[in-house]
């Protein structure tokens, strides 16, 4: 009989992970992959903010993806983890496309739809007391 011992990975034994891998199931590192939270906050707020409501929905749905992210990889599914980073991303964008059509929006109803004009005639029915 022979003593050389048989490859790794025959007879049923796992294969060891590559070096500096993290084995399977293991928690990673936060911040491994970017979760976009910061920034779905911002242009979800900013939407609201800019009177442009259906703004806020898809900056919603931004923030929960964003928020999977850290606990995917808690739960050491960096796979998953960086789908819900790429989805947060995406809805990110959507979010912030909303925003700037909003800006543009209120720009647009300050400056040549009249909008200036009827915020002053609401301020001097407010200092007149009518």
């Amino acid at each position: 009989m022979s003593s050389i011992p048989p490859p790794p990975g025959s007879y049923g034994t796992p294969e060891p992970p590559p070096y500096g891998a993290p084995p399977p199931g293991a928690p990673l590192a936060p911040g491994t992959v970017p979760n976009h939270l910061a920034w779905s906050i911002v242009a979800t707020v900013l939407s609201l903010c800019l009177c442009c409501i259906i703004g806020t929905i898809p900056g919603i749905v931004a923030i929960v993806f964003a928020a999977k992210v850290n606990t995917l990889l808690g739960q050491g599914d960096l796979a998953g983890a960086q789908r819900a980073s790429s989805t947060a991303k995406t809805w990110c964008w959507v979010t912030t496309g909303l925003c700037i059509v909003g800006l543009l929006w209120t720009i647009y109803s300050f400056t040549l739809g009249g909008g200036m004009a009827q915020y002053q005639m609401m301020m001097d029915q407010i200092q007149s007391g009518v």
